[in-house]
């Protein structure tokens, strides 16, 4: 499977020098030209790597350091039309504490929320530490005019919000119209403000995973801080040889332009088994540097009490059932 772009692609001697997109950017049909150039990722070959790595083990210690540190990269979520204060205040509670019979236990990284729950859940989560997010911009579908997209991501924002999960319009993609999915990028990267950008692809609807190499590289032109698989509403959501690919494609760009841009894959990814094999392949794809919640993080609502009940069992030698932390 070919690992770095070629065709018009930024060089790795633009290392550093904040290499300057506007010439692929211009038009329809440069942008077009630069993504098409990507090299096509083998769709076996991807499979078979990422099943591959998905059966590497671990040891003891490193098993305990893994559940720790998926803990600490959870944006534990809910996004469901029921959503009430009272929800969104217990769940942010928990994100600041786990395991209340634990203080060793660490915080996840955010709680992510619809931007009419940004504001209760950053009362309740005050100075902890743990980012507020927002999804924005007409989730899940994506589908508004631009000027509601901006106003909802400047809400959020205003509300409380660290950082918006924008979804991209995969109608506007699929159609091949690519400068106004990369500008809309940029104009809702700057309604952002300071607050941080995570751009969800819905790669169940992208169809190929040369279209998810795609979309990688124009989000992360656009000026995304993270690529986001998914919303978790649209089956496959997460999967490994996806999350594989956008990996590929953070190193790479980190290789040609200095910066480094975060990962998310979400939806669907709910037991302790299934988390370390993500950071395997974090590890092994993109390297150490990714290893940490400020770079890769789990969209997830139930995977956090599987993280615990594990940690529970390497930490008292029993399990404590499913019930012994509460229901998200």
């Amino acid at each position: 499977m070919a690992s770095s772009p070629t065709t018009d692609a930024p060089s790795a001697g633009a290392r550093g020098q904040g290499w300057d997109f506007s010439d692929v950017t211009h038009s329809d049909a440069t942008l077009r030209r630069f993504l098409h150039g990507l090299p096509g990722v083998d769709q076996v070959g991807a499979d078979a790597r990422a099943a591959a790595l998905g059966t590497r083990s671990i040891k003891t210690t490193a098993k305990a350091f893994a559940i720790d540190l998926a803990i600490r990269m959870v944006d534990l979520t809910t996004l469901e039309g029921a959503d009430t204060a009272g929800k969104v205040r217990a769940l942010a509670s928990k994100a600041m504490r786990p395991d209340p019979s634990d203080p060793t236990c660490p915080a996840t990284a955010a709680v992510c929320v619809y931007p009419d729950m940004v504001a209760t859940a950053r009362q309740t989560l005050g100075t902890s530490g743990v980012h507020v997010a927002a999804v924005a911009t007409a989730f899940p579908s994506g589908r508004a005019a631009l000027d509601i997209k901006l106003a909802d991501t400047r809400d959020a924002v205003e509300a409380g919000a660290d950082e918006i999960d924008m979804v991209i319009d995969r109608g506007a993609f699929l159609s091949g119209r690519y400068l106004q999915v990369f500008e809309e990028i940029v104009a809702v990267r700057e309604a952002c403000g300071g607050a941080h950008l995570k751009v969800i692809f819905e790669t169940g609807e992208l169809q190929t995973y040369d279209n998810v190499r795609r979309a990688s590289w124009l989000a992360m032109m656009a000026g995304g801080h993270f690529i986001k698989t998914s919303t978790g509403k649209v089956q496959p959501a997460a999967t490994l040889p996806v999350t594989m690919i956008m990996l590929e494609a953070v190193r790479d760009f980190r290789e040609a332009t200095g910066r480094m841009v975060g990962v998310k894959p979400a939806g669907g990814i709910r037991s302790s088994k299934d988390a370390i094999k993500y950071l395997v392949v974090v590890n092994e794809v993109a390297g150490n540097d990714w290893l940490d919640p400020d770079w890769f993080r789990f969209g997830a609502s139930t995977l956090l009490n599987d993280l615990l009940m594990q940690r529970t069992k390497m930490r008292t030698g029993r399990y404590s059932g499913p019930d012994y932390f509460t229901l998200d």
